[in-house]
């Protein structure tokens, strides 16, 4: 259970990490931070939640669906 609010935690700041990155797009202001730095954390977060998905199915914790319909 606890694998699964980690995931849900991280796919959450993607999408505020996403907005953040909205935000300073439309503010076009210079002296705030680029934003690429969100975009990258965005990125970071996406590629954490996929490893460990990846581990879990690795290790068994979590097992897909034998069937998808």
């Amino acid at each position: 259970m606890a694998f699964k609010l980690v995931i849900v935690v991280l796919l959450v700041l993607v999408v505020v990490s996403l907005f953040q990155a909205l935000y300073v797009m439309l503010k076009g202001d210079g002296s705030a931070p680029p934003m690429s730095k969100f975009l990258g954390r965005r990125l970071a977060f996406s590629a954490a939640v996929l490893g460990l998905l990846l581990v879990l199915l690795a290790t068994g914790v979590i097992t897909p669906h034998a069937r998808p319909y």
